[in-house]
């Protein structure tokens, strides 16, 4: 089961991400998230996933997918509990996704820029 949250706020999308992500659900985050980054034209998303106990390599590819797509609106994605992906990522040259340790420091890495 997988359980999506979603705020807005300071100009940043959070969702926050728990229980299980794998090829079974990510649809669920695609219908959720995805909607919001296309229709609304969100830049900047933050992933906190630190609560997932599980992600399999789609769930990996989803969240990635949406980074690609950020970065190509000038935008990006930022993740929290970016260890809980680390052993799927290990061997991954595409992988540019930027982890934060909680949502304050995304909110600080936004808003000074260091996504330029």
């Amino acid at each position: 089961m997988l359980d999506i949250d979603t705020e807005f706020r300071k100009g940043i999308l959070f969702v926050r991400l728990s229980g299980l992500l794998s090829s079974s659900n990510c649809c669920l985050l695609e219908n959720d998230v995805g909607k919001l980054i296309v229709e609304d034209k969100v830049r900047f998303v933050t992933f906190n996933i630190y609560n997932l106990y599980f992600i399999d390599s789609e769930g990996v590819d989803t969240i990635l997918k949406y980074n690609t797509i950020l970065l190509k609106n000038n935008g990006i994605a930022l993740v929290c509990g970016l260890e809980r992906m680390l052993m799927k990522l290990r061997n991954r040259r595409d992988c540019n996704i930027k982890e934060v340790s909680d949502e304050l420091s995304a909110i600080k890495y936004v808003n000074l820029g260091g996504y330029i």
